[in-house]
C-alpha cells in the first residue's frame, strides 16, 4: 500500500513536516526527543531518530515532523527521512504504541487539574494546538502557578526563531483575554 508524502517548509529552519495521506494517530501529538522515548512510545519515531543528524521527531494526526540538529543536512536527510516514512507507512507498521502513549497522557493529565488549568488545557486544545500543527508544532502545558503558564514548545515551535512572538504576542493574548488569572505565558 503505497503512501504519499508531501514536505513542507516549517518557519523553523532546523524542522520540516511530512504530511501523509493517512491517520496517524486519532488526536493530539505524540513528541520524542531521545531514544528511549522513541524506543518506548513509536516504531516509526525509532527509525527515524536513527537517521544520522535527526534530533527530534512529532508525529501528529497525519504529519511527521523531524528535527535536525547541527550535523544534519536537509539534502541528505530529507531522503533519508522520505524512505523510512515510506518503507515503514506501505508496510502498514504500527506507528505508535497506543498503550505507552495512553499512560504517557494519563501521567500528565493526573498531574495537574485545577480549574484554571482545565480551562488553559481547553483553550490550547480547542484554538491553539490547531493553529500550531498547521506549522508542525505543538504546544503543550506543563503547569499554571502564580499566575504564570508554562508551556513546552514541540515539534517545529520548538527552536524556532518566532516562537517567542507567537508565544507572548499570540497565545499569552488570548490566555489573557479567556482567563483573568493569567498574568503571563513562557516556554519551558
Amino acid at each position: 500500500m503505497s503512501v504519499n508524502i508531501q514536505l513542507e517548509w516549517t518557519p523553523n529552519p532546523s524542522t520540516l513536516k511530512y504530511v501523509v495521506d493517512r491517520r496517524l494517530l486519532a488526536g493530539g501529538a505524540v513528541s520524542i526527543t531521545n531514544q528511549e522515548d522513541a524506543q518506548a512510545k513509536s516504531p516509526l519515531a525509532r527509525k527515524l531518530m536513527d537517521v544520522r543528524g535527526v534530533t527530534a521527531v512529532m508525529i501528529g494526526t497525519n504529519f511527521v515532523t523531524v528535527t535536525k540538529g547541527d550535523e544534519g543536512e536537509w539534502d541528505e536527510l530529507n531522503d533519508q527521512v522520505m524512505e523510512t516514512l515510506d518503507t515503514h507507512l506501505s508496510a502498514d507498521l504500527p506507528v505508535v504504541d497506543e498503550a505507552a502513549v495512553a499512560a504517557a497522557r494519563q501521567a500528565v493529565s493526573a498531574e495537574g487539574g485545577g480549574s484554571v488549568e482545565a480551562r488553559i488545557r481547553e483553550v490550547l486544545d480547542a484554538e491553539i494546538r490547531p493553529a500550531v500543527a498547521m506549522d508542525g508544532g505543538d504546544i503543550t502545558l506543563d503547569r499554571f502557578e502564580d499566575g504564570i503558564v508554562y508551556l513546552h514548545m514541540k515539534g517545529s515551535c520548538a527552536g524556532c526563531p518566532s516562537s517567542t512572538a507567537t508565544l507572548k504576542m499570540g497565545i499569552e493574548g488570548r490566555l489573557r483575554e479567556i482567563i483573568p488569572e493569567v498574568v503571563e505565558v513562557v516556554s519551558v
